[in-house]
């Protein structure tokens, strides 16, 4: 989106976000191998981890978990947690410093039934009194950016939603994240990017707007319709992991770069995995991740259903390189030592 709007870093106490598009929280995604792989493809910005149960991390095995596993270069790293009651807040909080976490997120959106069972993620939208008393507590304890991720709630309703803000932002939070949709909206529906809006008038802290930007054009009519502060992308970058640089990109004004070679990209990911995860890991995360990426072909369906039979990563791996040659029309070969990395390594402790 060349001579589309041009937004300054966001300043968050001792943190700098350059540019402003952070990586959203996915469960089974947003693991240390797929951050590496956004990273390698040129993506700035606050990368973030999948959601984290404040009650179990700190029972957590934190020299082989693989929810903690981080190298170097995934920095800035935010650490999203589900919180369900202020109790869970300080143990939880004490993992994340002694991990040398960038920033802290609190789930406040998360739609799903077990996360809204144990009273966390968008119940908490419900419980405003106990949000308060998270974010009030998670402020006493810690110095790190202190961020929320959001719904709009459970209709469209400016007061509730306002006074909820604005209790955010007054107990101490940061920076406000809105996934533009009503707690009960399915991703298919079209976000409501006017109401982020609303949302950043409300408050004097960073608003960053999140939900269906899968392109430039996206991005581009998101800020428009919001003015935010920031880009939030989820299913967007599992489509096309190099598309938050492209989002960089095109908020400096600059034409994206030429995507990379789609089976080279896979193959990567494939690698990362081998170099990040114990073997009975790698298989679950290639599929999941497989889902999203495949719908870079018109024909991808086949990809994913070929992976999701797959019973090792070995037969999952001859499967792709068969799909590839295909579709690319090149053999798209592996790389033999590559090829080993991924389907044999023991899975390496983090540097």
């Amino acid at each position: 989106m060349p001579g589309g709007p041009l937004l300054p870093a966001l300043l968050l106490r001792g943190l700098r976000v350059e540019p402003p598009v952070l990586l959203a929280p996915m469960a089974g995604l947003t693991h240390t191998a797929f951050r590496r792989l956004v990273r390698e493809l040129g993506a700035g910005g606050l990368l973030t981890t999948e959601m984290l149960s404040a009650r179990s991390l700190p029972r957590e095995d934190r020299a082989h978990s693989p929810y903690l596993r981080r190298t170097p270069s995934e920095r800035p790293l935010s650490y999203q947690l589900l919180v369900a009651d202020p109790a869970e807040v300080a143990p939880a909080l004490d993992v994340l410093h002694a991990e040398g976490a960038d920033a802290c997120d609190l789930n406040m959106g998360c739609p799903a039934p077990q996360a809204r069972r144990r009273g966390g993620g968008s119940r908490l939208m419900e419980r405003p009194d106990v949000a308060r008393a998270i974010v009030a507590e998670a402020r006493r304890r810690t110095g790190l950016p202190l961020t929320a991720k959001i719904r709009l709630g459970e209709r469209l309703e400016e007061a509730p939603l306002r006074e909820f803000c604005c209790m955010l932002e007054a107990e101490g939070i940061d920076l406000v994240t809105v996934h533009a949709r009503l707690r009960g909206e399915p991703y298919g529906r079209r976000p409501r990017w006017d109401w982020a809006g609303k949302v950043k008038q409300w408050l004097r802290v960073p608003v960053v707007a999140n939900g269906g930007v899968f392109d430039e054009t996206d991005a581009q009519r998101c800020l428009a319709a919001s003015s935010c502060d920031g880009i939030m992308v989820g299913r967007g970058a599992a489509v096309r992991p190099w598309f938050l640089a492209d989002v960089a990109a095109a908020l400096r004004g600059e034409t994206p770069a030429a995507p990379p070679a789609l089976p080279a990209v896979y193959q990567r990911f494939a690698v990362l995995l081998g170099e990040s995860f114990a073997p009975e890991r790698r298989l679950g995360r290639l599929k999941e991740f497989t889902r999203y990426f495949a719908q870079s072909y018109a024909f991808g369906h086949t990809l994913t259903s070929a992976i999701q039979a797959s019973r090792s990563l070995g037969e999952a791996l001859d499967r792709a390189q068969a799909f590839f040659a295909a579709e690319e029309g090149s053999g798209a070969p592996w790389i033999a030592g590559d090829r080993a990395v991924a389907a044999a390594s023991p899975g390496s402790p983090d540097p």
